[in-house]
């Protein structure tokens, strides 16, 4: 299988994905959350729809934003799993900081591709676990509106982005499907070395 390729995509996280809301969730948990995520798109398709700017700068900057709204650590371990235990200390920094790229410049591609339409936010549920998921929508040319979700989680720096669930299938899921059969065919260091490749083939070196 092509490892990590760039469309997002299988199927929505099956752990921790629960949709049922939580009896005990926090009243403001959902609003905090939401919140976030219509300041992220502002933020990044304002960015985007900057037609002045470089390809380069566009894209840096969108990087700035992801990379303090997205909690690159916990998408690591969540990608991992089981996996996460193998990664000495060094292992699990150079993944985190592959993985992040990659994410990032597969999440800039999603938004800049419909950068003219304006996303709404469709509403956001209290999963049982604490997390948030919020919807939202984004007008697509000669289609249908692209649904894309936000799991997000809160901790010691508030509330960030652990997935992104688009048309259904989550980024964590497709990724961990195809790490852990790179891990089990080529070992930990193949993997990383195979993302290290895949961003830098894709202009991120």
């Amino acid at each position: 299988m092509n490892l990590l390729r760039a469309a997002p995509l299988l199927v929505t996280l099956t752990f921790a994905l629960a949709p049922t809301p939580s009896p005990a969730a926090d009243p403001g948990a959902t609003s905090e959350a939401t919140a976030l995520v219509e300041t992220t798109l502002a933020e990044v398709l304002g960015v985007l729809r900057d037609t002045g700017l470089p390809d380069a700068t566009r894209r840096s900057r969108v990087e700035e934003v992801i990379y303090a709204r997205f909690d690159f650590a916990t998408i690591s371990r969540l990608v991992l799993a089981r996996n996460w235990s193998k990664l000495s200390p060094q292992q699990r920094v150079e993944f985190v900081t592959e993985l992040k790229r990659h994410l990032s410049l597969s999440y800039w591609k999603t938004l800049d591709d419909n950068r003219d339409s304006d996303p709404e936010v469709r509403g956001a549920r209290a999963e049982r676990n604490g997390d948030v998921t919020v919807r939202s929508e984004v007008e697509a040319e000669r289609t249908q509106p692209v649904r894309i979700d936000y799991r997000l989680r809160n901790g010691e720096t508030g509330w960030r982005v652990i997935d992104v669930i688009i048309e259904g299938v989550s980024l964590v899921q497709n990724f961990r499907t195809q790490t852990q059969e790179l891990i089990q065919d080529a070992g930990v260091e193949q993997l990383i070395e195979k993302l290290r490749e895949k961003n830098e083939a894709r202009g991120d070196g």
